[in-house]
């Protein structure tokens, strides 16, 4: 087990790198010069002169294999920079937000296994009646319908309508609400449907068969094996969705007003605040990678078979 917990360490070094590089060449591609748009929100006047003496105080003057190294040598002392807007350091500006967001997604996805567990279980032990043909459709409306049209729904009714909790902030427990349930719904009625067809699939297995031939109770039939061998592709897919959801707070963040890192990255886009923009894409990245590894780490645990 240990061998295989040093295996997906070293396996996430390289692609960390790749992202980070990748992140590197397509900030360097766009049209507008992070010369000139430091200058911008430093309200100078971008002179020829002036950019000039920009790129060589922000090393911009460099080769572009220079930069890089020189980029990644810091970043890996969590040092990206300074922001072109608040002239503060990128990292310690993240650490501003990220509570927030942390915050958020780990309700999310609580909520989204708290719900979707049961729907699930319960949709494969009733398999076509009527509460699964329920949950079907809860799934499909789920699934399709956008996050941002979600969360302004969810205001209109139970803010406005309502008056139940707030339109947006962040505060009370009562803040939390409705932005943790539109981040969670789409997810939940996926991860219903992935459990229940895993289930079902698991039912028609040998080894169901024949613990029922040896007198087992039906309810242990289902907790400890049916249940235990479905459960695995579900915590899988749960590793990318909390990633995803982590990712998917930008949006979440930006319709309900909650001081997140999703916001704090949409306004890093419109001020082209090149610092934050690498920060932020290769912090998401190391965190979908990390959780990853921890999703393969519990998988391995749970069954023998994948170590």
């Amino acid at each position: 087990m240990f061998g295989f917990i040093i295996k997906r360490l070293v396996s996430m070094i390289p692609i960390l790198v790749g992202v980070s590089l990748i992140t590197f060449i397509l900030i360097h591609l766009v049209p507008v010069e992070p010369a000139e748009a430091y200058l911008r929100l430093s309200n100078g006047v971008p002179t020829e002169e002036a950019i000039q003496e920009v790129r060589e105080e922000l090393g911009l003057d460099k080769p572009l294999y220079a930069q890089y190294v020189d980029w990644l040598y810091k970043a890996v002392q969590l040092d990206f920079g300074t922001s072109f807007v608040t002239k503060r350091p990128v990292w310690d500006e993240m650490m501003i937000y990220i509570p927030a967001t942390v915050q958020l997604t780990v309700t999310a996805f609580i909520l989204m296994l708290i719900l979707s567990l049961p729907i699930g279980v319960f949709s494969a032990l009733y398999k076509d009646k009527l509460f699964d043909q329920i949950s079907r459709m809860f799934s499909y409306v789920g699934a399709s319908m956008p996050g941002f049209w979600l969360g302004f729904l969810l205001i209109y009714f139970f803010s406005l309508q309502l008056n139940l909790f707030p339109t947006s902030g962040k505060g009370t427990l009562f803040h939390l609400v409705l932005p943790s349930l539109t981040l969670a719904l789409a997810h939940i009625s996926t991860y219903a449907r992935l459990l229940r067809t895993s289930m079902l699939e698991n039912f028609n297995q040998p080894f169901v068969f024949y613990a029922r031939a040896r007198g087992l109770r039906e309810r242990t039939v289902i907790v400890k094996h049916v249940l235990k061998n479905a459960l695995l592709p579900v915590i899988t897919v749960a590793g990318m969705g909390f990633g995803y959801m982590l990712a998917g707070s930008v949006i979440v963040e930006n319709v309900f007003a909650w001081p997140g890192i999703g916001r704090f990255f949409v306004s890093a886009v419109f001020n082209r605040d090149y610092p934050v923009i690498q920060c932020y894409v290769l912090f998401n990245t190391a965190i979908f990678v990390l959780v990853n590894m921890v999703v393969d780490i519990v998988c391995a645990a749970l069954d023998p078979r994948i170590r």
